[in-house]
């Protein structure tokens, strides 16, 4: 691929691309903090078993 092709479909992706909306901006925020949290408590559950059977 070369450098000229690269450059016609990077300026073709950012004309298609728009700004999100406040209601899109905010679902997105929320699905990333839960996935956040829920990644979080298994981590935090693997821990507290592993110490709780003599663990590291």
């Amino acid at each position: 691929m070369n450098i000229k092709n690269f450059i016609n479909q990077c300026r073709r992706v950012l004309l298609v691309a728009s700004k999100p909306d406040k209601d899109v901006f905010k679902m997105s925020l929320k699905i990333t903090a839960l996935g956040m949290i829920v990644i979080g408590l298994i981590g935090f559950a693997v821990f507290m078993i592993f110490q709780l059977i003599g663990g590291f």
